[in-house]
């Protein structure tokens, strides 16, 4: 839970006192917040996979090679750096605001006059807070566009890394394993196997909630910015 507390903190002090914001901007980091969670308690059941994989072998190095065999690609690994990809694409529409902003100031400081401020790309709201205006340029709208891709490009990978990576390591078993240390065959299971599987359907509806999501806001995007220009 400390981990949880202290991943959310940065990211919701971020969206909250931000200068600048744009359209769904609190939904992007809501479904970075839901994702930290679920990540958190998906890997509870995988925090002791080495010692839940056992062999009928007296040998620990036999059993060791067999778990070196059977889980042969990254789990936890591949699960938090596509979730640091997933931030980092957030992230990439945050910078582009961060440049909207210091453009605007630029432009504030230069024309002193609120009839040419209300023309630009991005206004002020009463409370003093910059907004984009996704209306007034297609630029704008590309690159937001463009987040929103990179964000459902690397929920795509990420299930599909859930269900041809890591569920099929998980099967009912047992598995049969030899490996060059030890040449007699040896049989292994998984314990807790079905709460594991669980832990990887609910990273993958997670992540197909998030894709939904965001395309039905990309055609949204689509349809009631680019349309009406």
């Amino acid at each position: 839970m400390a981990a949880i507390v202290t991943g959310l903190i940065p990211i919701l002090r971020t969206a909250v006192d931000a200068t600048t914001t744009y359209k769904c901007r609190s939904l992007w980091f809501g479904f970075l917040c839901i994702r930290l969670v679920i990540l958190f308690l998906a890997e509870l059941p995988f925090t002791k996979l080495d010692t839940d994989f056992t062999c009928n072998s007296t040998s620990d190095i036999c059993t060791r090679a067999c778990f070196n065999t059977h889980f042969n690609k990254p789990m936890m690994v591949a699960w938090n750096f596509i979730y640091m990809l997933v931030i980092l694409s957030v992230l990439l529409m945050e910078l582009f605001t961060s440049h909207l902003r210091s453009l605007a100031q630029k432009r504030i400081s230069q024309m002193k006059t609120d009839v040419e401020l209300e023309a630009q790309v991005v206004s002020t709201d009463p409370k003093g807070k910059m907004i984009i205006d996704l209306h007034t340029d297609r630029c704008t709208v590309g690159f937001y566009l463009f987040s929103i891709s990179l964000r459902i490009l690397v929920e795509a990978w990420f299930v599909y890394v859930l269900f041809s990576w890591n569920l099929p390591a998980l099967n009912n078993g047992p598995y049969k394993c030899s490996t060059d240390i030890c040449s007699k065959l040896h049989v292994c299971v998984v314990r807790a196997a079905p709460e594991k599987r669980m832990s990887i359907y609910a990273l993958a509806s997670t992540s197909g909630m998030i894709i939904v999501c965001s395309v039905l806001f990309c055609m949204y995007s689509i349809t009631h910015y680019l349309c009406n220009f």
